[in-house]
């Protein structure tokens, strides 16, 4: 049974809630737009302590976050095979700011999409620092399988 965090993590989960979230590509940002919730998906990529996102410059979302506080989480969901009964989720919570990637950085990132809504796709990037990370694992969780509907 999970616990409700308690506080901050230990250097080694932090660690490893970032080793984590290494692994997977993409994950959602979620943020307050004029009061109100909004979740985004972005590509990510882990620099040392800090997260940095790629995000589509067109739909201002990158814009809008620079300077707030911001939530990001990724998962293993939908990225298990048949047998790997193990979930595991990192969320964060940190101030987002409109970041230049580095060379290495973009590499790191790879191609980005063509297109974003039938748009020309134009990458603009925040960098995060965690402030408070959550790691969670779920342990003999079966892995879904694809069905076909009629």
């Amino acid at each position: 049974m999970l616990t409700a965090p308690t506080g901050p993590l230990d250097g080694h989960d932090e660690y490893r809630a970032l080793e984590l979230l290494g692994r997977m590509p993409y994950g959602r940002l979620s943020v307050s737009m004029r009061a109100l919730p909004f979740v985004t998906v972005a590509r990510h990529i882990v620099s040392g302590r800090s997260v940095i996102l790629r995000m589509h410059a067109g739909f201002g979302y990158a814009q809008a976050c620079d300077g707030n506080v911001v939530a990001y989480g990724a998962d293993n969901l939908s990225n298990r095979r048949e047998g790997d009964e193990d979930v595991w989720t990192v969320q964060f919570v940190g101030t987002a700011r409109l970041f230049t990637p580095s060379p290495v950085d973009l590499e790191l990132f790879g191609r980005p999409p063509r297109a974003a809504d039938d748009a020309p796709f134009i990458p603009e990037y925040l960098c995060i620092e965690p402030q408070f990370i959550t790691l969670h694992h779920l342990e003999g969780v079966p892995a879904r399988q694809v069905a076909h509907s009629a």
